[in-house]
């Protein structure tokens, strides 16, 4: 056969091909590397051995770049395994001409950068022990930064804390500026000290770089769990002229803010976020979450659509569809999309927290439970995780386990508002603390008058003892400051106690007015309206409406096809 590397300066059809490919013409590559491969396979004296490594690497490139990550794994190997005969013959064979001498022997595609791609084809593909091998065989020399961030990644998804720590500090001595392998070191309770002395050098070489050490201290805040001054140190960056409306500190403000149990502040955070970027992602699952606890079923419905026109491939437009759905008491539909959401991204907490709360309502509490535990493994200091689990543990009647975990959770995030009115609440399920549970809730409430939580537990509580009058008073002072759709339902509540009917249907109203699906409040002011005897406050918990109304045009099919679809789906990327 004709030799294709043609005497004179004519170039190569191989090396046609890797011009092709780095020209980001992938779909032709793919078309004619796989023409070449068959001829060399026909025909083993077409091409020489560094040839056949190439077409196959540019043929495995196309086929990345095609999302066939399978496909592309098996011929990144065969070009592996065409890379290591290459090695073994000191010279290459000539059969092509003079080959060997050409610049092409020099600039074969890196066998490192082969390594890199498989292994992103297999965390593509969720065989992440498999991504990990590959790379573990790079010694590390060899490894680029690149290689070592998705190690460290890697090491802390499958729990090698160690490992990933030594990567990422890889990556810090070869790139000082690494934020995100500065938040991988913070959040595997690495001092911030430490952190901060890695990149010493190139804050003061660099002006303007000055801010950088308020930022890895406000993060090692964020990552031990001190809400507070992380919110104190980010609102004293974001006062500095030069990060003022810097979208990723608003974002981690709101977030802040809401593991603060402040809802109010970051709902206002994250809408300031979105003002400054309409195609913001990161955050909008709990913006949505936020919404649609407030009863803003609308705006968690349009801003649902609003994701998914920007992109599908998140995992939180699928989290806010959820909420939707769940706050519709659609739960089989939220189940099904809490599902896709963990699908999409394994690390999703809020996909998780979802899941977890539609399996809990649908009866399913140990599956429910096991996704509030690997919430909890993923951010292990935000106090929903524990709050779900706890809810779980006292729905299946383990008063005990929920004990253990509120105590723990209390020594651990220390004794604030939220910590002292979790460990209230499960001291609540047992009539042997009652008192100490009154004595917690007075301690949270010392500590934060307007703590809505620690406000319902407490009338929860008032009410119990058929004390009305210092139940009207405490909601009241509550509600001096704020207005939420709850505390205004149970003020009705107390009110009807006490005979206070008219004043009862305003603050009925008045809660509706809030939140127009509160099927408690529309009960209490249809009874009122009927004029029929006055109910005890503390009424059973409604039976949950299991029919959805079939709002979702795009999810047709019915909630047992759901379900199915969600029992059958892989819950995590874990092997």
């Amino acid at each position: 056969p004709r030799p294709f590397r043609p005497a004179g300066g004519t170039m190569s059809v191989v090396e046609h091909v890797r011009e092709m490919a780095a020209a980001g013409l992938h779909s032709n590559v793919r078309l004619l590397s796989g023409l070449l491969l068959t001829m060399s396979g026909n025909n083993p004296e077409l091409f020489s051995p560094s040839q056949k490594y190439q077409l196959l690497v540019y043929h495995a490139d196309s086929l990345f770049h095609d999302k066939e990550y399978r496909n592309a794994v098996s011929k990144y190997t065969m070009a592996l395994q065409q890379k290591k005969a290459l090695s073994k013959t000191s010279k290459v064979r000539p059969s092509t001409g003079n080959a060997a001498s050409t610049p092409q022997s020099q600039c074969l595609p890196s066998e490192i950068e082969v390594k890199y791609k498989m292994a992103e084809c297999y965390t593509m593909l969720k065989q992440d022990k498999d991504a990990i091998a590959i790379l573990d065989g790079i010694p590390s020399r060899q490894r680029t930064p690149k290689i070592n961030m998705m190690l460290a990644n890697l090491y802390k998804k499958a729990g090698q804390e160690r490992s990933s720590v030594t990567s990422y500090k890889e990556v810090l001595r070869q790139c000082p500026l690494a934020l995100d392998a500065i938040l991988g070191l913070l959040s595997l309770s690495v001092k911030g000290a430490e952190v901060a002395s890695m990149t010493i050098n190139i804050i003061q070489s660099i002006p303007n770089l000055d801010w950088l050490s308020v930022w890895i201290k406000a993060y090692a805040f964020v990552h031990t769990g001190d809400n507070t001054r992380a919110i104190n140190t980010i609102c004293s960056l974001e006062k500095k002229s030069l990060l003022r409306d810097n979208v990723d500190l608003l974002g981690s403000l709101a977030d802040l803010y809401f593991r603060a149990g402040d809802n109010k502040n970051s709902i206002l955070k994250f809408e300031q976020a979105q003002m400054l970027d309409p195609y913001l992602i990161k955050g909008m699952d709990v913006y949505g979450y936020l919404l649609a606890r407030e009863g803003r079923l609308e705006d968690v419905e349009n801003l649902g659509c609003r994701l998914f026109n920007i992109s599908d491939q998140h995992a939180e437009p699928w989290v806010v569809s959820g909420c939707h759905s769940f706050y519709s008491k659609r739960y089989s539909r939220a189940l099904y999309l809490g599902a896709k959401a963990i699908q999409l991204n394994s690390n999703s907490v809020q996909a998780l927290l979802l899941k977890g709360a539609a399996l809990r309502n649908m009866g399913r509490v140990q599956e429910a439970i096991i996704h509030f535990r690997e919430a909890i493994r993923l951010a292990p200091c935000r106090l929903d995780c524990y709050e779900g689990l706890i809810e779980c543990y006292l729905a299946s009647n383990s008063i005990r386990e929920a004990m253990v975990m509120a105590n723990n959770v209390y020594k651990t995030l220390g004794a604030n508002a939220q910590t002292l009115t979790l460990l209230a609440t499960v001291c609540l399920e047992d009539p042997v603390t009652q008192e100490k549970a009154k004595t917690l809730l007075d301690k949270a409430l010392t500590q934060r008058p307007d703590y809505i939580k620690a406000v319902v537990k407490k009338a929860e509580l008032l009410s119990r003892e058929q004390k009305y009058e210092d139940g009207i008073a405490l909601l009241r002072n509550a509600l001096a400051n704020q207005s939420d759709c709850v505390l205004h339902r149970i003020l009705g509540d107390f009110l009807v106690a006490v005979n206070e009917y008219q004043e009862a249907m305003d603050q009925y109203s008045i809660a509706l007015s809030l939140d127009p699906n509160d099927q408690k409040s529309l009960e209490g002011l249809q009874k009122m309206e009927k004029e029929e005897s006055p109910t005890d406050a503390t009424q059973e918990e409604d039976v949950d409406d299991m029919e959805g109304s079939g709002e979702e045009g795009d999810l047709e099919g019915s909630d047992s096809e759901a379900a199915q679809w969600a029992d059958q789906e892989q819950w995590f990327g874990m092997q």
